[in-house]
């Protein structure tokens, strides 16, 4: 017979490891076990997202641009004087009014993106409308190629901007595809993000 210890078996305890041991999450440039709370490297070729420990992303931190990886930023910076009318929004061409902007530095372009129900969505840039966004908004200028994006929320009134980490920017994409529903997506999955935006906000700085 197997001994209780604390209410719970030898087998209680071993299944206990073996559950720790499945979810623990690992580095993925080098196998270290990593915290909740880690950082992200972005694979540039792929455009893929990576869990890294705190060595890697420091390593990576000092990697010129022409590094096949980069490390991602922690933080978002919200824009409060952004300047984009309806005129020049509608001059991007873009289907829905909730997308982000990010600096391809493999092709060498501004690529606009839409979350949807099916993933990210690329959306053809208008060039001349995007240089007069620039233009209106020096600080677009100091956006991170590859790992930094301007994430536009115009839905349902709203006129919000952030420079965001890319990463965050396909979590929002992850929680549209999960949480959509039916035509105009419902209610639950509209109150999650209007959730991600007041914790982007929350953790942005001015």
């Amino acid at each position: 017979m197997i001994p209780a210890v604390g209410g719970r078996t030898d087998f209680d305890v071993l299944r206990g490891f073996a559950r720790r041991r499945v979810t623990e999450k690992r580095c993925e440039l080098c196998g270290s076990a990593i915290a909740p709370d880690h950082a992200h490297v972005l694979e540039r070729l792929r455009h893929k997202v990576l869990c890294a420990c705190g060595p890697c992303s420091i390593l990576f931190s000092h990697r010129s641009r022409d590094s096949f990886l980069a490390l991602i930023p922690r933080t978002a910076r919200q824009l409060n004087s952004f300047e984009m009318d309806d005129l020049v929004w509608n001059s991007l061409r873009l289907p829905i009014e909730l997308a982000f902007f990010v600096k391809d530095s493999v092709a060498d372009r501004t690529i606009a993106y839409y979350p949807s129900p099916a993933g990210n969505t690329e959306s053809l840039l208008n060039l001349d409308a995007w240089a007069e966004v620039i233009q209106s908004n020096r600080e677009l200028q100091e956006m991170q190629d590859d790992t930094e994006a301007l994430l536009v929320d115009r839905t349902r009134g709203h006129r919000t901007y952030f420079i965001a980490p890319i990463d965050q920017c396909y979590r929002l994409t992850g929680l549209i595809r999960k949480g959509w529903r039916g035509f105009s997506g419902g209610d639950r999955v509209w109150a999650e993000i209007d959730e991600f935006f007041r914790e982007l906000e929350a953790g942005a700085y001015a």
